[in-house]
């Protein structure tokens, strides 16, 4: 898969997004139709994993966390920007969710949680904070923000 089957992947998917909430029943919902065992969850996975290691995702780097924003807001992705970092045994900078944050949590070793969850969808509600967490081994976390929003804390 390259940039512009991703793009056109989670095209697909955000459509089928647009107007909800983000909230418990969004996060329910996507964990139901795109869930860790589905095959959306496999194609998205295989393809972070193809741009990490080609080099067109997370193309950088800062305190142990490789990073990069994917796409930015735009009306085809239902005004979603799109990140994906690679993170292994490490508490990210704390930030807000002004609109909220959606992330696609992949494992890259079985035992890997972020922010104490296993693979699969877990939905940010707006106004949310956190410092991203991966414990247990290395993930790739999928993160959509609405307008792009975030908040770093100083």
């Amino acid at each position: 898969m390259n940039k512009a089957e991703f793009h056109q992947r989670l095209q697909s998917l955000v459509t089928q997004m647009a107007g909800r909430a983000l909230d418990n029943t969004l996060e329910e919902w996507l964990n139901h139709e795109h869930g860790a065992d589905s095959a959306t969850y496999a194609a998205l996975k295989q393809a972070c994993e193809t741009g990490v290691a080609e080099g067109w995702l997370c193309e950088r780097e800062a305190g142990g966390i490789r990073y990069g924003r994917v796409f930015k807001p735009e009306t085809a992705l239902q005004d979603f920007s799109v990140d994906v970092v690679d993170m292994k045994d490490i508490k990210g900078p704390h930030h807000s969710h002004p609109e909220g944050e959606i992330d696609l949590i992949m494992p890259l070793d079985a035992a890997a949680q972020f922010d104490d969850r296993p693979a699969g969808w877990l939905v940010y509600p707006p106004g949310s904070a956190h410092h991203p967490t991966v414990s247990q081994g290395r993930a790739l976390v999928l993160y959509l923000l609405p307008q792009g929003r975030i908040e770093f804390t100083r």
